[in-house]
C-alpha cells in the first residue's frame, strides 16, 4: 500500500505541475526580421539585444565604427572571437568551394550597387577586371588577432554571419539549459529539440522563387537538430535599362551577377554558419558542379529549384534532404 501511496502522489505532482510555454520573441536585425521560439517563460530580449550588438560591432558592414568597417578603411584593429570563428569558417569553406564562396568579393558587389557602399556605375570588363585584382580570400592572413590584407580588398561576411548570428542565439539558449527553441533571422533557422507547445518536431517552410515579391511556400520539412539556410536569386535583383533582371549574388570567378540556372538552394547542416555560407556558394557553382561537389560533403542535405532548358521550374533533393 506504501508503494502504491507514493505512485499516486508522484500521478499527481505530475498532472499538478505547470506546463512550460513557448516564449516567442520577435524583432529588427541586421537589416532584416528575427523571430525566436523557445520552452520557457524567461524573456530573453535584452540579452539578444545585447548578443546582436556585439556581432553588429564585430561584422557589421553598414556600421562605420564596426571592427570589419574599420578593416575595409585600412585600419590595423585587433579582431575578436566571433570574427575570428567566422574568418576561419569562412577560409576553410573558401578553399572547400575553389573560392566560389568568397568574402572578399564586397568591392565588386558594392560595384554592382548591392552592398553596404554601393555605387550606380557604368561597368565593363575593364572596371571588373580591376576590381578584381582585390579579390581572393587567399590575399588574406590572421596574424595575432589582426588581419592582414591588401589595401584594396573589402571584407563582407553577410554571406555567413547571419547564420552565425542565429548560431550565436541557438547556443545562448542552450547555456540557459533550453534545448527545445527555433532560431530565425531573415529565413535562415537553426532548431533543436521540439516545438513543446505542439509535440512534434519543428517544420519550417521552403520559399518559392517568385521575383514578384510575393512570399509562397512550395514545402514544408521537419527539422531534427539541425540548421538550414535558403540563398536565391528571386530575394534580391536589379532591372538594368533594357529591362534585364541581374542577381545580387557575384560569381567571384568572373565578377559578374551568376547566370546559373539555380533559382534558390536549401542547405541543411549542423550550424546555420556554414549552411549559410555553402547556400551562397552553389549559387554560383551551378546544378551539376553542386551534385558533384556532395558526392564528397554527405552531410550536406540540399534543395535546388532551377530552371530547365525549357523554362520550366524543376527540384531536386540531393543526399537525404527530407522531402514531404
Amino acid at each position: 500500500m506504501k508503494n502504491i501511496a507514493i505512485v499516486i502522489a508522484l500521478l499527481f505532482f505530475v498532472s499538478c505541475k505547470k506546463e512550460i510555454r513557448n516564449t516567442k520573441l520577435a524583432g529588427n536585425v541586421f537589416g532584416t526580421t528575427y523571430s525566436v521560439i523557445y520552452n520557457s517563460e524567461k524573456n530573453y530580449s535584452k540579452e539578444f539585444d545585447s548578443l546582436f550588438a556585439v556581432l553588429n560591432h564585430s561584422m557589421s558592414t553598414y556600421q562605420e565604427n564596426s571592427i570589419i568597417s574599420k578593416l575595409n578603411e585600412n585600419e590595423l584593429v585587433e579582431v575578436d572571437a566571433h570574427f575570428i570563428k567566422v574568418y576561419e569558417a569562412a577560409k576553410n569553406i573558401y578553399e572547400e568551394t575553389d573560392g566560389a564562396f568568397d568574402p572578399t568579393i564586397g568591392a565588386v558587389v558594392n560595384a554592382w550597387d548591392f552592398g553596404p557602399k554601393g555605387e550606380i556605375e557604368q561597368l565593363d570588363t575593364l572596371k571588373i577586371d580591376w576590381l578584381m585584382r582585390s579579390v581572393g580570400l587567399k590575399q588574406v592572413t590572421l596574424l595575432d588577432n589582426k588581419i592582414i590584407k591588401p589595401k584594396g580588398t573589402f571584407l563582407d561576411f553577410n554571406a555567413i554571419a547571419k547564420g552565425y548570428g542565429v548560431d550565436v542565439i541557438g547556443e545562448f539558449l542552450e547555456s540557459q539549459n533550453i534545448n527545445d527553441y527555433l532560431v530565425e533571422i531573415g529565413g535562415e533557422i537553426r532548431v533543436r529539440g521540439i516545438n513543446a507547445e505542439k509535440k512534434h518536431l519543428w517544420k519550417v517552410g521552403i520559399e518559392s522563387p517568385n521575383f514578384e515579391g510575393e512570399h509562397m511556400i512550395s514545402d514544408v520539412v521537419e527539422l531534427k537538430d539541425e540548421a538550414m539556410a535558403t540563398s536565391g536569386t528571386y530575394r534580391k535583383f536589379k532591372v538594368d535599362k533594357e529591362g534585364k533582371r541581374y542577381a545580387h549574388i557575384i560569381d567571384p570567378k568572373t565578377g559578374f551577377p551568376s547566370k546559373t540556372s539555380l533559382l534558390s538552394i536549401s542547405v541543411i547542416d549542423k550550424t546555420c554558419m556554414t549552411a549559410d555560407a555553402y547556400a551562397t556558394a552553389f549559387k554560383a557553382m551551378g546544378v551539376e558542379k553542386v551534385k558533384a561537389f556532395l558526392k564528397d560533403h554527405p552531410e550536406l542535405k540540399v534543395y535546388l529549384i532551377f530552371e530547365n532548358d525549357n523554362q520550366e521550374i524543376e527540384t531536386l533533393a540531393l543526399n537525404g534532404f527530407p522531402e514531404n
